[in-house]
């Protein structure tokens, strides 16, 4: 990254802000970017688990399959999810509160007996389908976040860091040298001046000589 400065002392104070910025932010980004990678294993562990949870219930449902065409599907339906929004690692993400099924009444007597284990079946079906989806949602959020929180570490760390630390070193170089040659000049200067100065009082004392020295023809 190309940093933008001129030379001079201004320039250098910016700079320096700048710099001194990002150094105090850059571990509170890290320390975000941690957080979220334990939120994200956190969140993938929970996905795999229900995963793994509906996989054996899809295989529950398997085992009854001969049974299934005697059963009404329409009597479990998925009538309202209560959800809430958390910040997690200061990332905002959906809360799964609550699952309400709905049963539709059916004749207890006239049903199978099995009919019981069917609707047990599919609210479980049901409830794991929707709190997987809630975990994926917010897995990708918390993914997302992260990457993001990741690539400005970097862009702090390796990048803009390095970028004003090397600005400050060349404009306190320049100014530096800029100060040497000046005093270098002013030596220079001074030394000429002496020079000159005792250039000047030889000529003095040697007009003194010559005026002394016609006086004395005079006499």
């Amino acid at each position: 990254m190309a940093i933008k400065f001129q030379y001079n002392k201004t320039s250098l104070q910016q700079i320096e802000k700048q710099l001194k910025m990002r150094q105090r932010t850059l571990p509170i980004i890290k320390s975000k970017e941690t957080a979220l990678r334990l939120e994200v294993k956190k969140c993938k562990e929970e996905a795999a688990a229900l995963e793994k949870q509906l996989e054996s219930q899809i295989q529950g449902y398997e085992s009854m399959y001969a049974l299934w065409g005697e059963f009404d599907t329409s009597l479990v339906a998925l009538k309202d999810v209560e959800m809430d929004v958390k910040k997690i690692a200061g990332v905002r993400v959906p809360i799964l509160k609550n699952i309400r099924l709905e049963v539709k009444p059916f004749g207890l007597f006239s049903a199978p007996k099995w009919y019981f284990d069917g609707i047990n079946l599919l609210q479980g079906l049901a409830k794991t389908a929707v709190e997987r989806e809630f975990v994926l949602a917010k897995l990708g959020l918390l993914e997302h976040a992260r990457r993001k929180t990741t690539q400005k570490v970097n862009l702090f760390e390796k990048v803009q860091i390095p970028g004003y630390q090397e600005a400050v070193r060349k404009i306190k170089r320049f100014m530096e040298d800029e100060e040497n040659l000046s005093k270098s000049s002013q030596k220079i200067l001074k030394s000429l001046q002496e020079k000159r100065r005792k250039e000047d009082a030889g000529d003095d004392i040697e007009d003194e000589l010559d005026d002394e020295a016609g006086k004395e023809n005079e006499l």
